[in-house]
């Protein structure tokens, strides 16, 4: 009897010490899943910054201004302009 009382109990200490370890690898994946989440949050701000900022750089008033201003360039008069339509030929 007294053999079987042993047994059990290091049957139970050993899943005692595994609930134990389980908690603790759960509360540790826990806090990583967190911490990436936040990180996730951050990246998605950033590009919407990002996203803002390209359609700012990218607007045709402001390129139009910077190839007026830093490049020189100017419309061409309006007899030099040729208008296409969609499947014609020159």
């Amino acid at each position: 009897m007294k053999k079987l009382d042993f047994m059990l109990a290091l049957a139970l200490l050993a899943c005692a010490l595994a609930v134990v370890n389980a908690q603790h690898r759960a509360r540790t994946v826990f806090v990583e899943l967190e911490a990436l989440k936040g990180e996730a949050r951050d990246l998605e701000v950033e590009w919407g910054k990002l996203q803002l900022e390209q359609g700012t750089l990218g607007s045709h008033a402001r390129v139009e201004a910077l190839a007026k201003n830093q490049l020189g360039l100017i419309s061409p008069p309006l007899d030099k302009v040729w208008l296409l339509e969609a499947g014609a030929q020159p």
